[in-house]
């Protein structure tokens, strides 16, 4: 596995869809290359919509699971 080490943290449950993936690409657009970000969705279609974006911009997923009733997602900015 990877070795990482978490830069921000982004606690998006509570938020409804559209929230969580426009804070996700908010955060992920201002951060430096190289930052590691940890995100907490609540819906499932949120979590599915992130793994699409990140994959299609070219970032890299670290971590992609569900825990009890919420999803936690980790991403780093490569470009």
């Amino acid at each position: 596995m990877d070795e990482f080490s978490i830069d921000k943290i982004v606690d998006t449950r509570g938020s409804h869809c559209p929230g969580p993936i426009m804070s996700l690409i908010e955060a992920v657009k201002l951060a430096n290359i190289g930052t590691v970000i940890e995100f907490y969705f609540e819906e499932n279609q949120s979590m599915q919509d992130a793994s699409f974006w990140v994959k299609r911009v070219g970032h890299q997923i670290l971590v992609e699971e569900a825990i009890g009733d919420y999803f936690h997602f980790v991403v780093r900015k490569i470009k």
